[in-house]
């Protein structure tokens, strides 16, 4: 599980990275124009996509965080334990979601 869990983080970051670029890029793409993008009715503004990839950013930062703290909870023997009611996560859920948290049924009820 380390394995996937260094694979998973490493290809966040890299995500993370190209988010962050591409919100540089817009921000020195705004730095040289003068177009009033906010009245534009041609497409999107620009300040529309910078908030949508700052958003995307914060999510693989997120991201990067929770596999952080899997990696710490298999470093000291809870992997695979939900931090809620403490039962076993089924491993169906870790293969889709190897930083998950919680069982199905804790995240079940946390959403009602």
């Amino acid at each position: 599980m380390r394995d996937r869990l260094v694979a998973e983080r490493a290809t966040t970051v890299e995500r993370a990275a190209a988010l962050a670029r591409q919100v540089e890029g817009l921000a020195e793409q705004q730095a040289h124009t003068t177009h009033d993008d906010e009245h534009d009715p041609e497409g999107v503004t620009i300040g529309f996509e910078r908030a949508q990839l700052q958003g995307l950013l914060a999510g693989a930062h997120n991201e990067i965080e929770a596999l952080d703290r899997a990696a710490a909870r298999l470093d000291a023997g809870t992997y695979g334990r939900c931090l809620r009611c403490g039962g076993t996560i089924a491993p169906e859920r870790l293969d889709a979601l190897p930083a998950a948290e919680s069982c199905i049924a804790c995240a079940t009820t946390r959403r009602r």
